[in-house]
């Protein structure tokens, strides 16, 4: 999340819309062990293994820029408010 917005910032947003969040399979990492033995007649093997899924965040957002709404800053007065000719 906090690379989506650092991205965001660099083109000049100061928000984000999120689109969607998951994770995808991008590999998978194993190790494994086998011996085996014979003689006369007989083979004899085993082994183990064991192997983990390897996944990465993934994020989709849309970068904005959000222009603060003069309405909302505190001393506004907003234009025809006072009558002309009135000297405040």
């Amino acid at each position: 999340m906090s690379r989506l917005k650092d991205q965001a910032a660099k083109l000049g947003a100061n928000a984000i819309l999120l689109e969607g969040l998951g994770s995808r399979y991008v590999g998978s990492v194993g190790s494994s062990y086998g011996t085996a033995s014979y003689g006369h007649g007989y083979a004899y093997g085993s082994g183990i293994g064991i192997s983990t899924a390897i996944n990465s965040e993934t994020g989709k957002a849309l970068a904005i820029y959000v222009q603060s709404d003069p309405i909302y800053t505190p001393g506004y007065i907003p234009p025809g408010a006072i009558p002309e000719g009135s000297h405040h």
